[in-house]
């Protein structure tokens, strides 16, 4: 009761977090600092089972979807990918999810056999890329372990169900993720014995190709989770009613056949965590109420206990799973280290029993979430919360992470924002690693680090001084052109200023860190110059006679037209943000508009501010196109807040104090505050959904300030009369004066003009 205590309050803890004591914890909120350099404790080896690492980095697994062969094949998208990250020192290296179950969970296997995922089974061809990957890393000092998994059972796509006509399946008939209404079905027990004779063969493989341990993905709810965890395995006879059987004999079978050297790596969460994130009330709903029965703390602990005994080396440790996917997957939001209590109940327990591997050496505990931050990383490791820390996404950002912080250039290392847009959201999407702050991530087979000296040295001109006119004028003026870059304001970062305004944005702070790092390191070139307080003139700009002039000035807020909109004071998301004294003298605010922007503004106002926030959304989803764990984070934390989040509503008109709200008051309208599912991307139709009536209510919304974040417009007027004026030979639009996006689409443009020109 102790411990379910414990995960109860940090749940709790993670939405108001700026208040409590996450602020003091391993080194502070998340600064990208260097106080504890140099990090003696981040780069010093350690042993897993007789292999020796290097240093006490691991790079997460980042699933390696779509970065193969249709047979399964790692392709050299995927090798080029890993070489990035040993080149960069990374002292282990792990895979994404590599199934050993296609033929038996059908949501891993396309139609025809193919697959999204890498494979080490089908065919020998296979194993060349392994072959290949583990020689290319070794190459650079690092190790590198495959990340096997016995499936994804109910978490999987269930478009197999119309693909294959084959249902999902699971440890027990359990609902699927995606789609509740479709069951995922039982697996029978020979099918169960024929996965853990696919580990064994596939551990025998990677270890003939030279890869150096076994992964275990236990976590998240994948069908390892399903299997052994009494939430979702609730089955009463044969040997895999025992929850614990099917992972131990996983694992005896890959000892017997990999041998006792082998390094295995097991990835666990400590509790799903989903009682403490929903309480009594909110398991009762249709797709969570099966599964209030899971493994406790203490039955984890006993689990991993056994675990050890039967070959495990080494775990990382979390908390939550698919249903609270902002836990295992923390958004910028949640706090630097949130997952070190974790790995210290671990640890604790460990040393109190004993516990040695069967190498005869201590079972080192990796600490993940949110350890991006060298001071923060070193701390925890020097005070004995964990023996290594996991680096998934800071290591998508920045390759050369482990290089910069052991050369102590903290400020060079580009730090993760934490919007999981190119790395999670791109999965869902059918894509494949990226990331929205690095646009070589998952592009290092076609973006050379560095891009060659240009052949022929231009004058270019920049305008504005965002992510994608500050990466496009630093990258070119490194090349050799000569740069201006001008910017209409005092200030360089254009978007990413307001966005690093609410304490949760810290992320966004230490990337416009970063950005003015780039501007001042380009300033050191004699080839560039940075115009500040300057609104070009098209005129001017064609008498310069520039080579090249690129637009990255950005986008426009929507700005809606009301009636008595005159009654009502108003003002945008992007300038609220900047002038927060004009939300002083109110005490409610409604906000039109649920996206990103609207709902961040909205945490910032509930949390910081203490204000009484509603938000007004047109369509039935928050947050539409967000990714899943950092949509189910805000709404999350909103709602225990006391946020009001109306859907399918539209503002009709103003009032002296009132907001006039037309709401579809139908059945089929969604719950706004469902966090235990995603939201399905539009080209993934469901037969199944609840269709949408037309009953509609008229509301009155009390408003002392009506707040707009109806998106922003693209603005390509200055570009569209720069081209017709014939200002310069070549001309370029990026950036949201383009097509409005995020950074990812921004920092992409720019990478690539700027390597090209």
């Amino acid at each position: 009761m102790k411990f379910d205590a414990e995960i109860k309050k940090m749940v709790d803890a993670y939405g108001g977090w700026m208040e409590g004591d996450f602020e003091n914890r391993a080194g502070g909120t998340g600064r990208m600092t260097k106080a504890l350099y140099p990090y003696t404790q981040l780069f010093s080896p350690i042993l897993i089972n007789k292999t020796k690492i290097k240093n006490r980095v691991v790079m997460g697994p980042m699933g390696n979807i779509n970065m193969c062969e249709e047979s399964g094949r790692p392709n050299k998208k995927m090798l080029e990918y890993f070489f990035a990250r040993a080149k960069g020192g990374v002292g282990l290296l792990t895979t994404g999810l590599v199934p050993i179950s296609h033929g038996i969970d059908h949501s891993v296997t396309e139609p025809h056999n193919y697959s999204y995922f890498p494979r080490i089974d089908g065919t020998r061809t296979n194993l060349v890329g392994w072959r290949d990957l583990a020689q290319g890393c070794h190459a650079f000092g690092s190790k590198i372990f495959i990340q096997l998994t016995p499936g994804l059972g109910r978490v999987g796509n269930p478009q197999c169900l119309l693909t294959k006509f084959r249902f999902p399946v699971s440890a027990s008939s359990n609902p699927n993720f995606y789609i509740s209404e479709i069951p995922s079905l039982r697996l029978s027990g020979r099918a169960l014995g024929k996965i853990i004779k696919n580990a064994g063969q596939a551990a025998a493989d990677a270890k003939e190709c030279g890869l150096d341990g076994i992964y275990l993905h236990g976590h998240e709810g994948y069908l390892l989770e399903q299997l052994t965890n009494p939430a979702f395995n609730r089955r009463k006879i044969g040997k895999y009613a025992d929850w614990q059987r099917f992972g131990l004999d996983l694992v005896k079978e890959i000892r017997n056949r990999a041998g006792a050297d082998y390094p295995i790596m097991y990835r666990i969460d400590l509790s799903l965590a989903l009682n403490e994130t929903y309480g009594e009330e909110g398991m009762k709903v249709k797709q969570l109420k099966k599964f209030k029965n899971g493994r406790t703390i203490h039955e984890t602990l006993d689990y991993m206990k056994n675990l050890v005994k039967c070959g495990v080396d080494i775990f990382d440790v979390d908390l939550g799973c698919y249903d609270n996917w902002w836990l295992p997957h923390p958004p910028g939001g949640m706090p630097a280290g949130c997952f070190l209590e974790v790995s210290k109940i671990v640890k604790a327990y460990f040393a109190s029993n004993n516990i040695i591997s069967n190498a005869g050496v201590p079972v080192p505990v990796v600490a993940v979430g949110k350890l991006g931050y060298p001071d923060v990383a070193e701390t925890a490791l020097r005070n004995g919360d964990c023996d290594m820390v996991m680096l998934a996404r800071p290591l998508l950002a920045d390759a050369d992470w482990c290089n910069k912080a052991y050369a102590g250039r903290v400020e060079d290392i580009r730090p993760c924002i934490g919007c999981q847009e190119g790395c999670i959201n791109e999965f869902v999407l059918g894509g494949h690693p990226q990331c929205a702050v690095n646009p070589r991530t998952g592009f290092e087979d076609v973006l050379p680090f560095d891009a060659p000296a240009a052949e022929v040295k231009k004058n270019i001109a920049v305008i504005g001084a965002g992510p994608a006119g500050i990466l496009f004028a630093s990258k070119a003026a490194k090349r050799g052109h000569t740069v201006e870059l001008f910017e209409k304001t005092d200030r360089v970062g254009g978007s990413v200023i307001t966005g690093s305004v609410p304490k949760i944005k810290y992320d966004f702070e230490n990337y416009l860190n970063y950005l003015k790092t780039e501007v001042e390191k380009a300033k050191a070139l004699p080839n560039f110059k940075l115009s500040l307080n300057t609104e070009v003139d098209l005129e001017n700009l064609k008498n310069k006679k520039f080579d090249a002039v690129i637009f990255a000035y950005g986008g426009k807020p929507i700005s809606l037209s009301v009636s008595g909109i005159e009654k009502a004071k108003t003002i945008q998301a992007v300038d609220l943000l900047l002038n927060p004294k004009e939300a002083e003298d109110a005490e409610k605010i409604v906000i039109i508009g649920g996206g990103v922007v609207g709902c961040e503004t909205a945490y910032w106002l509930k949390y910081e501010l203490k204000k009484d926030v509603a938000i007004v959304e047109m369509l039935p989803y928050f947050m539409k196109g967000v990714c899943t764990a950092n949509r189910g984070y805000l709404i999350y934390y909103m709602q225990k807040a006391g946020v009001k989040l109306l859907n399918c509503a539209k503002l009709i008109g103003l009032d002296s104090g009132k907001a006039l709200v037309e709401k579809n008051i139908s059945k089929g309208v969604p719950n706004p505050y469902n966090t235990w599912q995603p939201i399905l991307p539009e080209n993934i139709p469901n037969p199944l959904a609840k269709k949408i009536g037309n009953e509609t209510q008229r509301l009155e919304l009390d408003a002392d300030l009506i707040v707009f974040a109806v998106g922003n417009k693209t603005d390509d007027s200055l570009y569209l009369s720069a081209q017709a004026a014939n200002i310069a030979p070549e001309i370029y639009n990026i950036g949201d004066s383009s097509f409005s996006g995020k950074v990812l689409e921004a920092t992409r443009a720019a990478e690539r003009l700027a390597a090209g020109i």
